[in-house]
Formats: structure tokens, sequence, C-alpha cells
């Protein structure tokens, strides 16, 4: 039997290679017999739960099937099983997760990876991702039992019940619903063939505002993309826009949980840039107060408002477990990462990519001016901002002796800039005075090395970048002062 590794809210696999339904199956019975022992430990949070389990699935090649046999094993271990009719967006399963009291939530999907993945991510009772500890947990059950996939009554115990409405009416509460029906918006939603595709036109219908739907049909290889919100996987629609402008573009990844943009005429917009316009708008138009949850490899402009606004600033590693754990503690006016992973409060702890474009109609109903416009009045308050990422091969044998290194040998500068401060508490971060930041970081999972950077130009993140290939390929500061940039 194949080794079955979790990774940072879940397990992710080749299908067919490691993703089969023999694994899923492991998994899933791995699953049940932990959220057995829990409800049955008095130490537990769940204790005395109803075993109750909602499963959903994304549109990758047989995540309907996958996500049946997931139900049956949970329905065979005598959890009252919800299951989703048809592909849902990870945020309506984890709303669902809290809203019906279940004990957790699976849902079969690999997000933005490649269309040959597939994974089965955890969501805990809360309604958010679950933490390290349950997934270390759930690894500790495999193979304790086998998959119990037929009981007498097991069919008896799945239930399919759509979970998008109740987490419908949720947003329209989340935001001013009625400002945004009479704003008259003309906006596009890029789905990238993912589950959100018509959602927006679902929650919009009947308002005045008209909502074009972008590559939103049933496509299991995504167009030929991977389904992120990144801008290389935004050409056809870029091309729509400049023909067809809008207010602005809503893109939301493969299963929804995240966002990102573009603006009406098919400009770029980072996932930083909406950080900082949702939390502008969250402070100045709706006055909102709280601690501020970003992920390391987030924009220091956060930084910055937060110290205009007299905001608590809490950084998190990268994984949005780590946010969520935070807003659970309660008193967060925003978390956020670079995916575009965004949560809010008197919601669920979770990115919701549907939720954050919402906001953003209700921040332009707000404003009545061009998102172009709002960022230029950010960045004359708080500075040009620029950031890039390398994702780049390396060994994991060679990691840790890197991480050593960096960790020992701060830069004296970036970018002319003197070196202020180290941050290791997931990779290595460099900040400089004038917060131009590089930063070096493994996957959890890969061998995989991923380079971050930040500065005031592009030529700037350029150079940063340029700096964190030669320590990677190296291990050291390299001769020609590098370590001087």
């Amino acid at each position: 039997m194949s080794q079955i590794k979790f990774g940072t809210d879940g397990w992710r696999a080749v299908i067919a290679e490691d993703f089969t339904f023999a694994n899923v199956a492991r998994v899933t019975q791995a699953t049940a017999d932990y959220w057995k022992s829990e409800v049955q430990s008095p130490k537990s949070k769940v204790f005395g739960y109803e075993l109750k389990v909602v499963v959903g699935y994304d549109r990758r090649f047989l995540s309907d099937q996958f996500a049946q046999c997931t139900a049956e094993v949970f329905a065979g271990n005598n959890f009252q099983v919800v299951l989703a009719p048809e592909p849902t967006p990870t945020p309506s399963v984890s709303f669902a997760v809290k809203n019906l009291c279940a004990v957790g939530g699976v849902m079969i999907t690999a997000s933005h990876n490649p269309p040959i993945f597939n994974g089965f991510k955890l969501k805990s009772y809360y309604g958010g991702p679950s933490d390290s500890g349950t997934c270390q947990a759930v690894e500790s059950f495999l193979d304790k039992n086998p998959p119990q996939l037929r009981t007498p009554n097991s069919e008896l115990r799945i239930s399919i019940q759509d979970v998008r409405p109740a987490h419908h009416a949720a947003l329209k509460k989340l935001v001013d619903f009625k400002l945004i029906a009479k704003s008259k918006l003309r906006f596009a939603h890029d789905a990238l063939f993912g589950v959100g595709a018509g959602c927006f036109e679902q929650l919009l219908a009947g308002t005045t505002c008209r909502v074009t739907t972008l590559n939103g049909n049933h496509d299991a290889l995504f167009g030929g993309i991977n389904p992120e919100p990144i801008v290389q996987n935004y050409a056809r629609s870029q091309a729509f826009l400049k023909k067809h402008p809008h207010d602005i573009c809503l893109v939301t990844d493969g299963d929804a949980d995240r966002v990102g943009g573009m603006d009406g005429h098919g400009g770029y917009l980072t996932t930083h840039q909406i950080i900082c316009l949702l939390l502008h708008h969250l402070i100045v138009n709706r006055k909102g107060r709280g601690r501020v949850v970003k992920a390391l490899t987030t924009t220091s402009m956060v930084d910055k408002m937060c110290a205009a606004y007299g905001l608590p600033l809490v950084e998190t590693g990268v994984g949005f477990k780590y946010i969520c754990a935070e807003m659970l503690k309660g008193d967060v006016l925003l978390g956020a990462e670079e995916s575009g992973g965004i949560g809010f409060p008197n919601h669920i702890p979770e990115r919701d990519g549907i939720a954050a474009g919402l906001m953003l109609l209700e921040m332009l109903a707000t404003e009545r001016v061009s998102v172009n416009k709002l960022l230029a009045k950010l960045e004359k308050q708080f500075g040009p901002h620029r950031y890039g990422r390398i994702d780049t091969h390396y060994p994991l044998e060679k990691r840790s002796s890197l991480m050593e290194f960096l960790k020992n040998n701060p830069p004296d500068k970036l970018l002319r800039s003197p070196f202020e401060d180290i941050k290791t508490f997931d990779g290595v971060k460099f900040i400089a005075q004038d917060t131009s930041w590089l930063m070096l970081r493994g996957s959890g999972t890969e061998p995989v090395l991923r380079i971050y950077a930040e500065a005031k130009s592009d030529a700037g993140v350029q150079k940063l970048l340029k700096l964190g290939v030669s320590l990677a390929r190296h291990g050291k500061f390299t001769k020609g002062g590098d370590h001087m940039f």
C-alpha cells in the first residue's frame, strides 16, 4: 500500500497513481476512527457531538465518485453524512460543517493544483481548515481498521443536500447586500473552470448588477491551465475585457476559496492589492477595528496601514490554518495570505473567495470610483509596493543547511537599505529598513524552494529574486557583493 502523507490541511496526490478509490477509503476510515475517538473523549472540543459529517467535491475528474466513496465509508462507520449533490465551493462545505454542528467535513479537491491531482481536505467542527495536530492524528489512525464500506443501514445514513443556499444567505448578511443590489455595477467573474461558476449570478439575480461569467463551463482539464488566480492564467479573460470593459473582474480558484482579480479593462490586480483594498474598506468605510492577521509572505503595505490606523498586526506562517487559529481567538478584523485566501469575522474562520468578491463589490458600491483610483490613493498614502515570487526545484536534504546558513548570515543591506530584521518561524525572511524584503521557504511536501520578494519597484524585486536564486544555487553569499544588494 502506498504511503499517505498529509500536507497543509489534508492529503493530495495524482489521480490513479496514489489518489485511488482504495486509498481514499483508507484515509476516510482513518478520519472516521479519529473523529469517533474525539467524540468519545471528555477532553475533546467535540465531546458528545453527533457523528455527523459534510462531504463536498469539486469539478475534477472522478471527484463526484471519490466523494461517494468517502460518504459510504463514513456511513459504514455509523456517521450521518450530508453529501453535496453536485460540485460545490469549499467555503460552502466549511459553512455547512459549522451551521449543521457536524463533527467535521471533507472536501474532495486539489484546489489550484494541476488537473492530474485531486485531494482530501479536512474541515473541523468550527468551519475552517483542520490544524496540523488533527492532520497528524488522522495519519496515525491509517490502516488501524479496514474501510467499512457497507452496513445494512449505511445508505440510509447518506443525505443528499445542497449546502450552497445556506452559505449564500450568510454571505448576504455579511455584506451590505442592499447597497450592492442597487449599485448597477457591471462586473465579470472568471471562474477558471472551477466550482465558483455561476455563484455571483445566483447571488445577484434580480438586482441592478450585471454579471458576466467567464470560463464557467465544466472542464476537468481547466482549459489547459491550473485553476489558480495568477496573471499567467488570465489571458483569455484579459482579451475579453479589453474589448468589453467592466467595472471589475473577480477571479476565483478551482474550489472558490481564494480570490484574485483584474480591473475592468483586464489589468492585473495582485492578491496583495486586493488585500489592501479590502483592509482600507473595512477600516475607512466600515469603521472596523480589531487585529489584522497576515501570513509572512503578504505585502508590508498591510503593516503600514495597521501602524497608521493603530491596529494590532499578527504575522503567521504560510497556510490559512495558522490564520484560522488566530480568528478562533476572536477580535480579528481581517485574515489574509499572499495566495488570495481571505477570511472575515462574523462568518467562518475560513478563506472564502465568494465572500471576498462580494466585499470588493461593496467597496466599489460605497466609493463610487474605479478600483485603479483607489489603488492610486493607497500608493500615494503608503508608497509603491511591488512583489514577485519564484518556485525552483531544490533537494529536500539540502534545505536545512541552507536555512541554517541564512539564519546566521543576514545580508548587510537589501537594495542599499540597511538590514533591519529577520524572521525565521517559517523559512527565513530578511527585512530592510525601507520595508523591502526577501524570503526563502521550502514547500511542505515537495522538493521546491519558494523565493519571495517585495520592493518599491519591479526592478528592485527582480534584483532581490536574483539574490534569492543565487543563495539557493550556492548555499551562500557569492563573491561580487550579493550581500550588499
